[in-house]
């Protein structure tokens, strides 16, 4: 059984000299593809360095919502730069969060826009956070879509049935993250099971969001095998089968070889 983990962090900082232990886990739990996430320049540049070096591994480059208050001069031209190069595969994390207060609405857009007209531009998927902030998110990548094609990628998804709905009809692709696993989670493991399977895609958001039986420990890219196993019981689909779906998907998606 392959799997891929379509969205994780494993930038030095958060997983330092553990890193080679950390992949080799993942690869032993049949997690044999990743997309690494950047959330700042220099994790992003670390991740591509990574994707670099690590057969199955590709990265993306973007400045998180959280932290476009805090962008140093230049920051956003080495982003460019490094998407650019053709060393990343897609362009993120970006998107809105409403729920933080680090960094004002407006200028959240303004950079959400800014990541969305560069993905156009390089022909790449952005990978979109959206925290108390779907019906903006869903409006924005609407009126981006006007200008020209867009492949957004609403990573952890938590929304409604008819938000999911509404993002398939722009173009999206959902990933699940160890959120979906968790008891209270009846109403979201309903939304996946309405989600087409073409558009599924399975995640840890490592170090964050570990699913159940984890939670509460740090997460890691061999822990998406749980949240793959709880959507495969819950759309009642074989795991081999879904898992598989769920990699081409990913596969697909970034263009991983």
């Amino acid at each position: 059984m392959e799997l891929y983990d379509s969205h994780c962090h494993l930038d030095p900082m958060r997983f330092g000299a553990e890193l080679p232990e950390v992949l080799a886990r993942a690869r032993a739990a049949g997690v044999t593809r990743l997309t690494v996430i950047g959330t700042r320049a220099a994790d992003s540049e670390a991740a591509a360095e990574l994707a670099a070096r690590e057969v199955g591994i590709v990265a993306a480059a973007g400045i998180h919502p959280n932290d476009v208050a805090e962008a140093e001069p230049g920051e956003w031209d080495r982003i460019v730069r490094l998407v650019e190069s053709g060393r990343v595969a897609a362009v993120g994390e970006t998107g809105l969060d409403w729920y933080r207060t680090t960094a004002p609405r407006e200028l959240q857009r303004e950079w959400f826009d800014r990541h969305l007209a560069l993905a156009q531009r390089v022909s790449l998927p952005v990978v979109i956070h959206t925290r108390e902030s779907i019906r903006d998110t869903l409006d924005t990548l609407r009126e981006a879509a006007a200008r020209g094609p867009l492949r957004p990628v609403l990573h952890s998804f938590t929304g409604t049935a008819e938000e999911a709905a509404e993002a398939i009809d722009l173009g999206c692709h959902l990933g699940f993250a160890g959120m979906v696993t968790f008891r209270s989670s009846t109403g979201l493991r309903d939304v996946a099971k309405a989600v087409p399977l073409d558009r599924l895609l399975v995640e840890t958001d490592s170090p964050f969001l570990s699913p159940e039986p984890l939670r509460g420990k740090r997460n890691e890219p061999a822990n998406v095998v749980h949240t793959a196993r709880c959507l495969a019981l819950a759309r009642g689909e074989p795991l081999e089968a879904f898992a598989a779906a769920t990699t081409a998907n990913a596969r697909r998606v970034f263009g991983a070889a």
